[in-house]
């Protein structure tokens, strides 16, 4: 995953002496007074999780086992560290959780038919609502850091380290544990206040702050997620199989994507959204309380033809402070040829539509820009992608 720096992370000699730590006299008040600023700073919900996560522990080894992880290899090479917060951040005896909210606040009412509309649209480019503003590693990695200088300046001094979707975290696992929600059929976290459209941020601490209660579960028999998931990567209740997942497929997978699942990609270009927008409990999304996560100009409602026409420039220029730069632009258009060859599928070859995306797509080959740019293994990677999407023309 993409990393930032880090929050410095407990000195070597403070490391064990949260188990020294006694409780604060007015522990209540210290949480109530850590929500109070977390509203300040954007967030929806704080809550405390302990850090004994062994429960947790069979069902992590048996999904790497399966090898649902993919080429994700750091999930592997972390083991069991990500359920072991006292391993990973020595001296830690609590976990801060957080919420954040991201559903744009221009989004209207009714999005989700809003979005199923854009994906019923072959010529019509999907990026996943949360990457159409700013990253939010940064947006939240900074917001809590300053709840934690907030605590500091009430406790004084104490270890800690901030995260946010960058290190070895069960995130979903803690902020479920601490009652920020439970863990839904497609394993993202679910709130009957707020859906799933929100970011999950920790603060690890070695102060013995009172655990907060998880709440029950309020899925039931619904499986919207598990049986409107495009490729069918929820492939069990609370297991997804991320080689299946588009994703994984657009984001984390570096090569090529399997010419099974491009037909069932459509035109989701980053990301894929569809177990949230067939949650019911979306309904009750919220909109995000900082303008960071507002649509930007060149992300709102793009073509596949628009988004193809740019340069590398251009892609970096578009995505700086955005969380798809990290895929780099050759992914970035391996990802747009797939959804090109799946609106030349989709279209009628005497349309107008059809007929620009050959144009582009030929074009593309004539010009012979993987070797032009003197990236022959990558631009390969693009190439046959692109010669994949031709070949969806028909005769």
């Amino acid at each position: 995953m993409h990393r930032q720096r880090q929050t410095p992370v407990i000195s070597a000699d403070q490391a064990g002496s949260g188990l020294k730590r006694a409780a604060h006299p007015d522990a209540s008040a210290l949480l109530q007074a850590l929500r109070v600023k977390g509203a300040e700073l954007g967030f929806s919900q704080i809550g405390v999780a302990g850090v004994d996560l062994s429960s947790a522990e069979p069902g992590l080894l048996a999904w790497l086992a399966q090898g649902f992880h993919g080429e994700m290899h750091y999930m592997a090479a972390h083991g069991l560290k990500r359920a072991r917060p006292a391993e990973l951040v020595p001296g830690t005896v609590r976990v801060i959780t957080a919420r954040m909210d991201y559903l744009p606040a221009s989004v209207p009412d009714g999005w989700q038919a809003i979005e199923w509309a854009r994906l019923r649209q072959p010529v019509s480019a999907t990026v996943s609502m949360y990457a159409r503003g700013r990253d939010y590693h940064k947006v939240l990695r900074a917001r809590l850091q300053k709840l934690a200088d907030h605590l500091a300046a009430m406790v004084g001094p104490f270890g800690h380290r901030v995260f946010t979707d960058s290190a070895p975290v069960l995130e979903v696992e803690l902020a479920s544990r601490s009652g920020v929600g439970w863990r839904g059929k497609h394993t993202l976290l679910l709130s009957r206040e707020a859906g799933s459209t929100f970011f999950l941020g920790e603060i690890y601490v070695d102060l013995p702050l009172p655990e907060t209660d998880p709440v029950s579960a309020h899925c039931g028999a619904c499986r919207a997620c598990m049986d409107l998931c495009p490729t069918q990567a929820i492939v069990a209740e609370h297991q997804v199989d991320a080689r299946r997942c588009i994703s994984y497929l657009t984001i984390e997978h570096p090569g090529p994507i399997p010419p099974a699942l491009r037909p069932l990609m459509g035109n989701r270009i980053y990301g894929c959204d569809d177990c949230q927008l067939a949650c019911p409990w979306n309904k009750f999304a919220q909109r995000a309380r900082v303008p960071d996560f507002d649509v930007r100009p060149a992300l709102d409602g793009p073509t596949l033809l628009d988004l193809w026409s740019w340069d590398e420039a251009m892609f970096l220029r578009h995505t700086e402070g955005s969380p798809i730069r990290r895929i780099g632009f050759v992914r970035w258009q391996r990802n747009l040829a797939v959804a090109m060859g799946n609106a030349l599928a989709a279209t009628d070859s005497a349309s107008e539509h059809h007929g620009a995306l050959l144009t582009a797509l030929h074009a593309w080959s004539a010009r012979g820009l993987f070797t032009a740019l003197g990236r022959e293994d990558e631009g390969a990677l693009v190439a046959e992608h692109v010669q994949w999407a031709l070949g969806q023309a028909g005769p």
